[in-house]
């Protein structure tokens, strides 16, 4: 039994597992798949408060596991597979077969790249097909690859990649990125970086051991076409990580699972969320951490009401 359980060791896992443990709670945190949350495929975070000079996003999460751990948080190398969610104790029971008993629950378990699901993609995932730039990218030196996606993490993955490779594609269905402006304006104005508008990538063709060539088509004319590449790199987006949520806890049209108003408390009293397992808007690492904080307030306050 602990008072408070945490799932997810992104920021909010961690930052909610600091503030629990510092208001005197038993906490315990049970790391899951991705130990480090997204940030572990982050190059450079220039935007964290606390640090005057860009910081790896893996390097930021080591200092977070160490504050976590200085703050005599237990932290368990497990995944949950299932939770009972329909009475307190709340019960959560690993892959490994533990079970963990709380008395307040924060999920954390943050989110997942998102696929194409096109022909090809899994075949050669592993063998040119990638959604982690920072993990795969050194692999691609002096070549030339592909990224696929309009936003933040598709703008971040070209600008990432151009610093070892010999050229990126990035390929984007819009005629505009969705993009912060400053890192828009960065992509653009790198030589070794080029645009191609108004295009999906429809299949990916290699021989038997990697990716050789995209079929792509343009959504405006229909115009086919192909583009031969080394690698090509997903970055189309995030999907939340509540599959095993799914019948115990509302969830929002997008899967996130809801909380009601600005706060963490999930439609299930004593549970509660934090970080981009609900937050389909900002998802940046400083809100997530936010929202730790927060979720860890409220789970306190919950046990305290109760005389806990």
């Amino acid at each position: 039994m602990t008072e408070i359980l945490i799932l997810g060791s992104g920021p909010a896992g961690y930052t909610a597992a600091i503030y629990s443990a510092r208001a005197g709670r038993r906490t315990k945190l049970i790391s899951g798949p991705n130990p480090g949350g997204q940030l572990m495929i982050t190059s450079l975070v220039e935007n964290y408060p606390g640090f005057a000079e860009p910081i790896a996003g893996p390097e930021l999460m080591q200092q977070m596991l160490l504050q976590t751990e200085r703050a005599g948080v237990e932290i368990c190398s497990d995944v949950i597979a299932t939770v009972d969610l329909s009475v307190r104790p709340f019960v959560c029971v690993g892959e490994s077969g533990e079970r963990y008993k709380t008395k307040a629950l924060i999920i954390a378990t943050g989110a997942r790249a998102r696929w194409l699901g096109i022909p090809g993609e899994e075949k050669y995932r592993g063998a040119g097909v990638s959604s982690c730039a920072t993990c795969d990218g050194f692999f691609f030196r002096n070549k030339h690859v592909v990224v696929v996606g309009g936003g933040n993490s598709a703008v971040e993955e070209a600008t990432y990649l151009s610093k070892m490779v010999r050229q990126v594609t990035l390929i984007h269905r819009r005629d505009a990125l969705r993009a912060d402006k400053i890192m828009v304006e960065r992509l653009l104005a790198n030589p070794k970086i080029q645009v191609v508008w108004d295009t999906e990538v429809t299949e990916i063709v290699g021989d038997e051991n990697r990716v050789t060539t995209l079929l792509l088509a343009n959504v405006k004319t229909g115009e086919a076409t192909e583009m031969a590449v080394d690698g090509v790199f997903i970055a189309i987006g995030h999907d939340p990580m509540t599959e095993i949520f799914k019948s115990q806890l509302d969830l929002a049209f997008n899967g996130h699972i809801s909380v009601c108003g600005r706060g963490t408390q999930t439609s299930v009293t004593g549970v509660f969320a934090a970080g981009d397992v609900c937050d389909p808007f900002y998802r940046q690492a400083v809100t997530s951490a936010a929202h730790g904080c927060m979720a860890a307030i409220d789970a306190d306050n919950f046990l305290s009401v109760l005389g806990q």
